[in-house]
């Protein structure tokens, strides 16, 4: 899907491109590829790199363009794993800005509310279009990370007293969405230093909006890297939280069964086809019952003393 927006804040879409423009593309079609190379002039090596999930960040120049990609969080719910991170690829021209990406993410200004998507109709320069997407993405991270904290809570109680490892797998989950996490924000970072530093943009940086990007982007990998350190170290106490677990339920039922055990023994015994003392007995039954009921009383309790049962 290609969209052309007159502002980079998205509220006056337009049919072809003029000056100053900015061209949003999301999971693009071969057939919108070939438009893009052929109208826009955007290599095609460039578009599938983009495309590839596992694209890392990086940013690079040329004489008549500059491209960068930053990896940017997004909510999965079909596989299992809450997070992940996808490339956003940023195509800067002298005529026009071009952003692409493989899905509708929550960075782009057309995701966000009227307020933020009017902080960026005020920027007409590219490199700092780029900064407001380096913060917000940033911005993103830390919800995300916030909402994978919470869901590690909730998770603490199941495990305490689970036996199963549905929960267990479900914090490998959280823990794999923190490696892509902190995998991501530290491309970002590198890409923000380089573009602090380069020699090719000419424009002028809002220094202030870089300073906060960059102090969102240390944020958010600081507190990635403490959650992944923090589950990392629940994972191993909750294996053998869930092993103790299930060694209790195997005690319990080892004991039950020796309880039963008793009066099978006691009608075992009477049940055999040899003489015994109550075999002319009219009170043999109940007798033979409550000695069997008391033998596994007394073996209750005996157990309970122990602190077995």
């Amino acid at each position: 899907m290609i969209k052309i927006y007159k502002t980079f804040g998205g509220f006056s879409p337009i049919s072809k491109p003029e000056k100053g423009c900015w061209i949003n593309v999301v999971n693009p079609t071969p057939g919108e590829i070939d438009s893009i190379n052929r109208d826009f002039g955007l290599p095609v090596d460039l578009i599938n790199d983009v495309l590839d999930i596992d694209e890392r960040s990086r940013v690079e120049f040329e004489d008549d363009w500059t491209f960068v990609i930053l990896r940017i969080p997004v909510e999965v719910l079909n596989n299992g794993i809450p997070f992940q991170t996808v490339p956003l690829g940023v195509f800067i021209t002298e005529n026009y800005t071009m952003t692409v990406c493989l899905q509708d993410n929550e960075v782009s200004p057309l995701s966000q509310s009227v307020q933020i998507r009017e902080q960026y109709r005020q920027i007409t320069d590219p490199v700092n279009f780029i900064l407001r997407l380096f913060l917000r993405s940033g911005n993103m991270y830390l919800r995300y990370l916030k909402q994978i904290n919470q869901m590690t809570t909730v998770l603490e109680q199941d495990l305490e007293r689970s036996i199963k490892n549905k929960e267990l797998n479900r914090l490998l989950k959280m823990e794999k969405s923190l490696v892509y996490f902190i995998t991501s924000i530290k491309g970002n970072e590198i890409v923000l230093a380089k573009l602090r530093n380069a020699k090719k943009i000419t424009s002028e940086i809002n220094e202030d909006l870089l300073e906060d990007a960059i102090i969102e982007n240390k944020q958010a990998l600081e507190m990635a890297q403490i959650y992944s350190d923090i589950q990392s170290g629940m994972m191993d106490a909750f294996a053998s939280v869930i092993s103790n677990n299930l060694n209790v339920v195997m005690k319990q039922l080892t004991i039950i069964s020796i309880v039963l055990m008793i009066p099978t023994l006691v009608a075992s015994i009477f049940g055999m086809n040899v003489p015994n003392f109550l075999e002319e007995s009219n009170f043999a039954m109940p007798i033979i019952i409550a000695g069997s009921v008391f033998l596994s009383i007394i073996g209750v309790i005996s157990f309970r003393k122990r602190q077995w049962f």
